[in-house]
């Protein structure tokens, strides 16, 4: 498993165990709990569930955690269909959407619950993506374009569009960035996968109008090149996707470009 972003000079300690009564089929989570409030020391606290009074999935069992057991517990969820990204975090040492995680997924034994590694934390289950997005708005993304613009809409053709399919369904949920040792290591200045897919979302869109500019942006020795095919991101993506081809593609283009 990762190493977490912990409180300087912290160690993980056990934590309170909360059993559940009457339980016909138990189920143990183990999750990390931080507060700054707490001090230093982050703890592994353990609840017994009871999944016969519970959803499916990892989401259910933290909500009927927070719900009924503890409400202290602190975590990020919106949509609760894969869509929004707000519930990621390390389940049993993969960095996944707990409301897609089936808890029959899940390995045998207990259920160990992390925030995302290499991150800081706020609190509990909740990482800090303050940086994270920072590096989103730098690659500007959007449209950029110098033409007028048209009466309706900046129209494109089906073969185009097609070229978006594998980029666009990114969610921002960072599984794949902070899956990424090289992010860990230059996640001050390395874009990581999930902001240079979504670059190259917009570089391949045939209605954006600035495709050298941004190309040039992402020149650079740290922005791209910190990638080593390393694949930790596709293999973690819970939305399937591939960031190391979109990165692969990006360095072609910037090949291309030097020796036209």
């Amino acid at each position: 498993m990762a190493e977490f972003t912990l409180p300087k000079n912290s160690k993980i300690q056990p934590g309170k165990h909360y059993p559940a009564k009457d339980a016909k089929k138990p189920r143990t989570f183990r999750v990390y709990r931080w507060s700054p409030d707490d001090g230093q020391n982050p703890r592994i606290d353990t609840y017994e569930v009871d999944l016969a009074a519970c959803g499916p999935m990892v989401l259910d069992a933290l909500l009927k955690i927070k719900n009924e057991i503890d409400p202290t517990l602190t975590l990020r969820r919106s949509c609760r269909e894969g869509i929004c990204g707000s519930c990621a975090m390390n389940i049993d040492g993969t960095n996944t959407l707990a409301c897609t995680r089936s808890i029959e997924e899940c390995a045998s034994g207990d259920v160990k619950i992390y925030p995302l590694p290499h991150m800081p934390v706020v609190k509990d289950l909740v990482p800090d993506l303050t940086h994270f997005y920072a590096q989103f708005a730098s690659i500007r993304p959007w449209l950029r374009t110098q033409s007028a613009a048209p009466d309706r809409e900046r129209l494109q053709s089906p073969e185009d569009r097609k070229k978006l399919d594998g980029l666009y369904e990114c969610i921002l949920c960072a599984c794949c960035s902070t899956s990424c040792p090289s992010y860990w290591w230059n996640g001050d200045r390395y874009l990581g996968p999930a902001i240079l897919l979504q670059a190259y979302r917009w570089i391949v869109d045939s209605r954006d109008e600035d495709t050298g500019a941004r190309l040039d942006d992402l020149e650079d020795p740290f922005k791209l090149y910190r990638c080593h095919t390393i694949m930790n991101c596709a293999r973690t993506c819970p939305k399937g996707l591939n960031p190391a081809k979109a990165i692969a593609e990006i360095k072609k283009l910037l090949v291309a470009r030097r020796s036209a």
